[in-house]
């Protein structure tokens, strides 16, 4: 028996050392299948992972090679995409950019060289498939021991699941772009409105957002979704189990089709310690705004033995998605008072603030009209950026209202439910720079456009299907300038590469995949132009991806791309 215990030590440690050097892979096998989604208050067919959906949390090492085999088991072809991963471009997973996709009885096989760690997500990026139940999670674990501690771990995945299809939402938002706003101002809003302002300003008000062929509360495209944490909906209180003084890591996921919540656990500080699976420098908050395709990862520490209320109110207010944090099975939080007041656009989120750019005052603007994509505004090298147009970086020290990440007098500002503190980028610092710091060696500028009119999205006027690729070079760095002219926000994802946020904190500037552009503002980022091949950059809101917010970038030059296949 002794000896047999020793062999089993001996084994162990054997097993750990491979993983560590990187010798042995991490495989798994995924099938794609049509699957039963139930929130409790519908079923419905959707698309999901090894029968499920959510799919299964994969969990990689730095170091390792991961190798995915993927089923399709539907009548349509289908992809992965591994949503943050720094991987060769042809496992990225986007049918037409980087492979063909996988068809219907086919087996592809994903090998992914894992370069990095933290927490990230996989997801179709076929049809609408992902919004139809197609995602997953991803948990790297780092070579190195991270620069936090914490006792257990959770892994909270936020869905917007919507009774209807993906493809059934476009027909109606293309029919009528208003069919999912619930929250149409009415008769009595009018007269309220006179009571405050007046008849005059009132009426000078509503022939403003009249003339633009928009309304104040244009902040959700689609709203009626069931909120959903880790698949489950309020009613069904998934619960996460702690002990009483644990330090608990909360690793949340925004894998919804259009929706940004607002996240907070009443009675818990909350300490924000990765962005997008990067480490950063710990921050103390009580809320924050994750948008569609981020993620966050915070530690909380419950003291008391007690339910804590995990809870996602949609920026819109729209609905909200609810969990528990308990010490025993069976145990269900207090529902938190819900926010009632629904946030209302203000002309600062309609471009207003843009006077300063160039772009002059956009009321009747037709956002479908504009110029071809940019390219290079010459040579940088020295080019002072602290006083960005558009954006004033001096103001990180923020006060309670301010945020430079939105327009000056947006309604879209967020504020914490306890008035307490609300996480802004201008937060985010790295634990550690990724790159050395250099300056970028052309700027190109990507104007988010659209026509919510005919509800169609683009960028700098242009569809992607009528758009030119991105080109840029392997060994160059490039900084892209975001200019929202539209009332929505976009969360903008570039696959393959990091975007490098600049929040005006020069090497300390946070790593992200996602960034968040909000109404009326001009965001800068840099990218280390580090991997050949091409890739996709696009809005992550699903139906505005769908409708031309998209774009391919092609990366010129650098090392001989290997033509991989399937399974190579």
């Amino acid at each position: 028996m002794k000896i047999n215990y020793i062999k089993g030590v001996l084994a162990g440690a054997l097993a750990m050392a491979a993983l560590s050097t990187g010798s042995q892979a991490a495989t798994y096998d995924l099938t794609v299948d049509y699957v039963t989604i139930d929130t409790g208050d519908t079923k419905a067919t959707g698309i999901g992972y090894n029968g499920a959906s959510p799919g299964p949390t994969l969990r990689f090492r730095e170091g390792e090679e991961a190798v995915i085999n993927v089923t399709n088991n539907l009548k349509e072809a289908t992809s992965i995409h591994w949503h943050g991963l720094i991987l060769p471009y042809q496992m990225d997973g986007v049918p037409g950019i980087s492979f063909p996709g996988i068809e219907p009885g086919e087996t592809f096989t994903y090998r992914i060289p894992v370069k990095q760690s933290g927490t990230y997500w996989f997801h179709s990026h076929s049809g609408f498939q992902e919004p139809d139940g197609a995602y997953g999670s991803i948990i790297i674990e780092p070579e190195k021991r991270e620069p936090f501690k914490f006792d257990r771990e959770y892994v909270v995945v936020l869905k917007d699941k919507h009774p209807h299809s993906g493809d059934r939402i476009l027909r109606n938002l293309k029919m009528m772009p208003d069919y999912y706003n619930r929250k149409q101002r009415t008769l009595g809003d009018f007269i309220d409105d006179v009571g405050k302002n007046g008849l005059g300003a009132t009426l000078s008000e509503r022939g403003d957002w009249g003339s633009m062929r928009m309304m104040r509360t244009d902040i959700e495209d689609v709203q009626g979704f069931v909120g959903l944490i880790n698949g489950m909906s309020p009613d069904q209180n998934w619960t996460g189990l702690f002990k009483p003084e644990e330090r608990v890591r909360l690793r949340f996921i925004n894998a919804s089709a259009m929706t940004y919540f607002d996240v907070r656990i009443p009675g818990l500080e909350m300490t924000v310690v990765q962005a997008d699976g990067n480490n950063v420098q710990p921050v103390k908050v009580d809320e924050f705004r994750i948008a569609v395709a981020e993620t966050y990862d915070v530690i909380v520490q419950p003291k008391d033995d007690r339910a804590y209320p995990i809870l996602a109110e949609s920026m819109g207010r729209s609905g909200y998605a609810l969990a528990t944090l308990a010490p025993r099975e069976g145990m269900r939080a207090t529902m938190p008072e819900l926010r009632t007041e629904s946030p209302m656009l203000t002309m600062a989120d309609m471009g207003m603030a843009h006077g300063d750019m160039g772009h002059g005052d956009m009321a009747g603007m037709d956002h479908g009209a504009a110029s071809t994509d940019s390219g290079s505004q010459g040579s940088m090298p020295g080019m002072d950026h602290s006083n960005m147009a558009g954006m004033d970086h001096s103001a990180m020290g923020m006060t309670d209202k301010a945020d430079p990440f939105y327009a000056p007098g947006s309604g879209l500002i967020p504020e914490a439910a306890n008035g307490g503190k609300f996480l802004s980028y201008g937060d985010l610092k790295a634990q550690k720079p990724l790159y050395a710091e250099r300056p970028a060696t052309r700027e190109i500028e990507l104007r988010l456009t659209g026509n919510m009119e005919r509800y169609s999205w683009s960028i700098n006027g242009v569809k992607y299907e009528d758009a030119e690729p991105i080109r840029l070079k392997y060994g160059e760095r490039v900084r892209f300038k975001f200019v929202n002219e539209t009332m929505m926000t976009h969360p903008m994802h570039l696959h393959g590469m990091w975007s490098i946020l600049d929040t005006g904190q020069g090497k300390w500037n946070p790593v992200k995949h996602t960034i968040s552009i909000n109404p009326g503002t001009t965001v800068y980022s840099e990218t280390e132009v580090d991997e050949p091949g091409e890739w996709a950059f696009h809005c992550h809101l699903s139906y505005h991806m769908a409708t031309g917010m998209f774009r391919k970038v092609v990366v010129e030059g650098g090392p001989t791309v290997t033509q991989l296949g399937n399974g190579n």
